[in-house]
């Protein structure tokens, strides 16, 4: 898994890339990961998890650390920044896969929130997974509509973004015509999914088996 640097709009970005080794038109898929100032980075457990599903279903994936985390220059930038970053490492994943035959983006808490507007901007994304969307700290409004179809995983337990506030996010975009949007609980996960990462592992691996097929 060769580490590489990205030239971001703040500096040198630190991520981590796997590529699909004689697949000249794999599916590629971006993840990012949760809050900077909370602890965040691409080593993030559900991050990893994330990526590593991803390859296994044949993706070359990309996760790296938005500014200011790990090697990564640059200061924290309340989101905006973060977004600009994510939208370099898409360009960096595009050019090194120019014949992908699909594009994905996935985050958890702060990195869904990033990963759900970057699918607005950016038409060629074909579908998402968002893990614990901040719904309640976080404004959601941009997906008016929401262009794509997606998995959302919530914890039923999450003492951090109360689920009611997820499933109101979940249930508008079900109402969108032409896109479907599976969302799934789980019980007894917390926000960070403690002891119920194999749940949330066996939801993602699941879905993406369906919608890769």
């Amino acid at each position: 898994m060769p580490e590489v640097n990205i030239a971001g709009p703040d500096g040198r970005l630190e991520g981590r890339y796997h590529p699909q080794p004689n697949v000249d038109r794999s599916p590629v898929a971006l993840i990012l990961h949760p809050h900077p100032q909370f602890g965040g980075t691409m080593n993030n457990k559900i991050v990893y998890n994330l990526f590593h599903a991803f390859v296994r279903k044949g993706f070359s994936a990309l996760r790296f650390n938005f500014r200011g985390v790990g090697k990564s220059q640059g200061t924290f930038d309340n989101g905006q920044g973060e977004l600009s970053d994510a939208a370099s490492a898409l360009d960096w994943l595009q050019a090194s896969n120019p014949n992908a035959s699909a594009c994905w983006v996935a985050g958890f808490s702060f990195g869904a929130w990033i990963s759900m507007q970057l699918l607005m901007r950016r038409p060629e994304i074909d579908s998402f997974i968002s893990i614990a969307p901040p719904a309640n700290v976080l404004d959601f409004s941009f997906l008016a509509p929401c262009p794509a179809s997606g998995l959302i995983v919530h914890g039923a337990d999450d003492d951090i973004v109360p689920t009611e506030e997820v499933e109101k996010l979940a249930v508008k975009l079900q109402n969108q015509r032409g896109i479907g949007i599976t969302y799934e609980t789980i019980v007894g996960a917390n926000h960070f999914f403690e002891e119920k990462l194999p749940d949330l592992d066996t939801r993602i691996e699941r879905y993406l088996t369906t919608a890769v097929a």
